[in-house]
């Protein structure tokens, strides 16, 4: 039998394996199988749209946009090429690429269900986009959506209207218009003086509520108001927020009870104020016999979080915790987990760090659930607030000058110093490139050097690179996050570098452990604790997210 042929046929019994691997969730393993598969007869379409599907699987998008690609160069009519590719771009936020590969499976496969569906979503989805970019204010003129929020008058009271001030304008310029036009006619002179008595309840509104205080939840009445009295969650008393009240608000999250709007808002500024205060670049400083625990990422696994604290203990003084980034998206149980972090946070600031992801962002939360799952539970607002506030949250730590702990990775130049991290400026949304982007986005690489990125934003950094930071910062330990692990951690760069991902069973399919790790001063020795997923409420990942996102799961 001619080599080729042999080759052909061997290629599809390797398919036949990848596709196996694929269906039992082992999509690194998939991806190995159909590289084989591809070093065998390269010229096989079917063979690089599969391996992007598994690509999009460990969400490296940008790795299934280029197998996609060659799909497509390939065979120029092979739908699928165009359908993995769109539903890569769609994974990265970039709507208007993905419509454009959805039209063309539109185009090859006219009669397709399918394919009309999700065409009508993409487009529903550019549409949308259009419309926030039309509307959207420009940055030099927005204004902080936590400046206008008192959290102390979200509530009822026996003397009090909950009713701010703004929205309470409306429906009475409204009725003065309606018995204007009744009293005086329908006539241009009747709209005329209904138009200047309307102005005048607004101005006169303006100035009183500018008198009393200005807002989007200034009361009419007293100020400082009570919360309903069937509500019967956790409550916080004053200002301070106390161990009796964070586990009293876990114990409702466990039982899917809400935390009142007027204590979820007191949290979430509270820690605002207190994340605005930090560098970029945070110092930690564990002292001599005791210890320190740094997790990864979490996505909304609330119940996997609480399992954390019943194996490592609550945060305090006494067992501090670095969260690593990425609290939010994915899992359905964001905002418990938020409310959580942030509470501990304000409980006491040195029991509990918290440093940014690249899921701390506008993009990411839209797509992947956060947003929605805030309108849901808590309101509009919210959604705004917490945009903010993760705006603030530092890039990098630093613990006891040895190991420095990022969610994604370095850089792609060399000689980046931990002043140059420090000076960054951080309250905005993540951008595309630079030192803040790599910080949030890059991953390590088994070979030397650099390489692009297989999420298509970021980079690929080797060991070489690894190294030279940490000489130069005169660091012993990278610790990162950002990336899915079987065991829930991986030790690479001949044992500089750290992956450690805290999320079991991410997304209720991947099977892979958690992990968290213990330093103990002065040696901080890594001390990497694995566990498995614990059972959650019937609420399904993603639930959340957006709905054409959905419909690739």
């Amino acid at each position: 039998m001619p080599e080729m042929e042999t080759n052909v046929l061997r290629g599809e019994e390797i398919k036949v394996l990848a596709n196996e691997a694929f269906k039992a969730h082992k999509y690194a393993q998939a991806i190995d199988l159909y590289t084989q598969a591809i070093d065998l007869n390269g010229q096989n379409a079917v063979y690089w749209a599969n391996r992007a599907f598994a690509h999009t699987k460990l969400e490296e998008y940008g790795s299934a946009i280029q197998d996609a690609s060659k799909a497509i160069e390939i065979d120029p009519n092979y739908s699928k090429g165009y359908y993995r590719r769109g539903a890569a771009y769609l994974a990265m936020g970039k709507f208007k690429d993905a419509l454009k590969d959805f039209q063309q499976v539109k185009k090859i496969s006219p009669n397709d269900p399918d394919a009309s569906k999700k065409l009508r979503e993409c487009e529903k989805a550019v549409m949308k986009l259009k419309f926030e970019e039309a509307i959207s204010v420009p940055e030099s003129e927005r204004h902080s959506v936590a400046d206008s929020i008192d959290f102390r008058s979200i509530g009822t009271g026996p003397s009090s209207s909950s009713i701010p001030t703004k929205v309470a304008i409306a429906p009475v310029a409204v009725a003065v218009v309606a018995a204007a036009v009744i009293l005086v006619g329908r006539n241009t002179a009747a709209i005329v003086v209904a138009v200047l008595m309307v102005i005048l309840v607004v101005l006169g509104a303006c100035w009183w509520g500018g008198w009393r205080g200005s807002g989007v939840f200034t009361e009419t009445q007293i100020p400082d108001l009570d919360v309903e009295p069937q509500y019967s969650g956790a409550r916080i008393e004053g200002d301070m927020i106390t161990l009796d009240f964070v586990q009293k608000m876990m114990d409702d999250f466990k039982n899917q009870k809400c935390l009142h709007k007027r204590y979820a808002f007191q949290i979430v500024l509270q820690t605002r104020e207190m994340l605005r205060s930090l560098p970029s670049l945070v110092d930690i400083s564990v002292p001599n016999g005791k210890h320190f625990t740094v997790c990864g990422d979490v996505h909304g696994q609330f119940y996997d979080l609480m399992n954390i604290f019943e194996l490592n203990g609550l945060p305090s003084e006494e067992n501090p915790y670095l969260f690593n980034g990425d609290f939010v998206d994915r899992g359905s149980f964001s905002v418990e987990v938020i409310l959580t972090l942030f509470a501990f946070k304000c409980m006491c600031p040195s029991a509990i760090y918290l440093s940014r992801g690249n899921h701390e962002s506008k993009s990411m939360n839209k797509i992947y659930g956060f947003e929605g799952e805030v309108r849901s539970k808590l309101n509009e607002t919210f959604v705004e607030l917490f945009a903010e506030v993760f705006c603030c949250l530092p890039l990098a730590h630093v613990i006891n000058e040895k190991v420095f702990v990022v969610h994604g990775g370095l850089f792609s130049v060399d000689g980046v110093k931990l002043s140059d991290i420090r000076a960054i400026d951080r309250f905005c949304e993540p951008p595309e490139e630079g030192l803040m982007c790599e910080l949030l986005w890059s991953d390590p690489q088994p070979i030397p050097g650099r390489g692009p990125s297989k999420r298509g934003v970021g980079l690929s950094f080797g060991g070489d690179v690894t190294k030279k930071f940490l000489q130069e910062n005169k660091l012993d330990l990278v610790v990162r996050s950002h990336e899915v692990k079987d065991e829930g951690y991986e030790i690479e760069h001949d044992g500089k570098l750290i992956t450690v991902f805290s999320a079991p069973n991410y997304c209720d399919q991947m099977g892979n452990k958690g992990a968290f790790i213990r330093f103990e001063a002065p040696e901080l020795k890594p001390n990497i604790v694995t566990f498995s997923a614990v059972p959650h409420p019937d609420v399904k990942p993603m639930a959340y997210a957006n709905n054409f996102l959905r419909m690739f799961q």
